[in-house]
């Protein structure tokens, strides 16, 4: 044997003899762990009498709340064996598949072809009319009928396509290292001769992981999160587009992508010219990238099962609250803030969903720490007639970082937190844009008291075309964010050393 980890089980209920002596009618549905991350044993309750049986052979209900995952199946097939011995296998395919047997018995063996530590371990066991199997995505799936005309079905949760064909991965049924126990030995049995040419375990190719596309990719968070992926080195795995090449808002712009491919959807893209979005142009702009893009992509991903991860904004709520929970009921004061809460609700409809809600983002590009640099700057320099800055001081909240906010992002995606919305922001003390421009001229040149503070009204009365209504507090409360293992880290720390960047 090899010194891979592995489990055996015992032979499985279902002789193919007597019904009614080899049946255990009184045994419930249950669900049992492997040893291989994902594949589940399902114990499946089977009802006899003098003319046969009668199965629940998939109850969504039961079985999402013994454990196995919610999904989408899409396809069921079936393979027929005519004769005891029949061998098939070893196949990792990029779905996940839930196998029963429908007649007969198979002994069946698994093999975990993803990358990682798990990589080769074996789990086997009998399978029959009560005993089913969930394997996901990248397991290698093989059995060997042991009476004749056995009948093995599936269902997956993807359509067979020529370009998922191209993504799997086998190893060798009669490999040594894996030392699977075949009951019939396997020089008895009728193997393809494409099955008898698989690799062995040493030569086999790990299953790639699902792809992932992120949107909006020349933004702010997008340049953080493609960052942060090949930091991780993952950027092999990951596809970015922009309005230039995926116009989401567009039904037409689906079609271009093959989505079977595709396990997670990190969408960066909006419109965040908040006080344009209150001009005519800028409204019809904005509910197109902020609302009809995110209910297209929602539907999209509801469709082929894959997550999907949103960036919402503060500008959902008025502002009256001090602290915005993740269950406070929309109130948008801005044409801006009407758009985003409308594209949070169109992501919501998605079952494998991640809405992560910011306030004042800071990343790369043009943003307000930037421009306050600047302006300090100008406001040091004797040839330069700047005396003062005067900035609102009546709107409170913090700063999110870019790289900080992506870094969660990944966090609820590798852990698999619980899906829902996620309030995202800098921790730490709830300042005003005032206070905040302050600290920076205080920083980047000793001139803080080149700051002068200003109210809302006031700055409102003085700017020069339409101005959108933001709301007055706009901290929110990271608690559960925190209670997934995240902490996000304190605005005001980050803003120096992202001051330092600026020099």
């Amino acid at each position: 044997m090899s010194a891979r980890e592995r489990a055996v089980h015992g032979p499985g209920l279902w002789k193919g003899t007597d019904l009614m002596a080899e049946f255990d009618f009184e045994k419930q549905l249950t669900v049992t762990e492997t040893g291989i991350p994902g594949l589940k044993v399902v114990e499946l309750s089977v009802h006899g009498d003098n003319r046969g049986w009668f199965k629940e052979n998939w109850q969504r209900e039961k079985m999402v709340a013994a454990g196995i995952p919610d999904l989408r199946f899409v396809q069921n097939n079936i393979s027929f064996n005519d004769n005891r011995g029949v061998t098939r296998g070893i196949h990792a395919e990029p779905w996940d598949k839930f196998i029963s047997v429908a007649t007969g018995s198979v002994f069946g063996a698994w093999v975990d072809l993803r990358p990682g530590a798990g990589f080769g371990k074996v789990f086997t066991c009998t399978l029959d009319p009560s005993r089913a199997i969930f394997v996901p995505r990248g397991v290698g799936n093989s059995y060997q009928a042991l009476e004749d005309g056995t009948a093995y079905t599936y269902l997956v949760d993807a359509h067979w396509s020529l370009e998922l064909k191209k993504t799997y991965t086998f190893v060798n049924l009669a490999d040594p290292e894996l030392a699977i126990q075949w009951p019939i030995p396997l020089e008895e049995c009728e193997l393809s001769e494409a099955d008898k040419a698989h690799p062995m375990l040493a030569d086999a190719l790990p299953m790639a992981p699902r792809r992932t596309l992120v949107t909006g990719c020349n933004g702010q968070l997008g340049h953080a999160v493609r960052a942060l992926a090949e930091e991780r080195g993952l950027a092999g795995s990951f596809d970015y587009c922009d309005i230039d090449t995926f116009d989401m808002s567009d039904p037409a712009a689906y079609s271009h992508y093959d989505w079977s491919l595709y396990g997670t959807v990190i969408n960066c893209g909006a419109y965040t010219a908040v006080d344009r979005a209150e001009t005519p142009e800028g409204r019809v702009t904005a509910w197109k990238a902020n609302a009809t893009g995110p209910a297209l992509l929602a539907r999209t991903c509801a469709e082929h099962g894959i997550t999907l991860v949103h960036v919402s904004s503060d500008y959902v709520f008025d502002g009256t609250v001090e602290v915005h929970g993740e269950g406070e009921p929309f109130s948008p004061l801005s044409v801006y803030g009407q758009t985003k809460a409308a594209g949070d609700i169109a992501v919501a409809g998605c079952p494998r969903h991640y809405i992560m809600r910011s306030s004042w983002v800071i990343g790369e590009g043009h943003n307000f720490v930037k421009t306050m640099k600047a302006l300090s700057d100008r406001a040091a320099d004797p040839e330069d007639k700047l005396e003062k800055v005067t900035v609102v001081d009546d709107q409170l909240g913090r700063l999110t970082f870019t790289r900080d906010m992506a870094a969660a992002i990944f966090h609820v995606l590798d852990t698999q937190a619980p899906y829902g919305t996620y309030d995202c922001t800098g921790s730490g003390a709830v300042r005003s844009w005032a206070d905040i421009a302050r600290a920076v001229f205080e920083a980047a040149n000793g001139n803080g008291d080149k700051v002068v503070p200003v109210s809302t009204a006031d700055y409102y009365a003085s700017a020069a075309g339409p101005i959108a209504p933001r709301p007055v507090h706009s901290a929110l409360d990271l608690s559960k964010l925190e209670s997934a293992g995240f902490h996000m880290p304190d605005w005001e720390e980050e803003l120096g050393e992202y001051l330092k960047t600026l020099v």
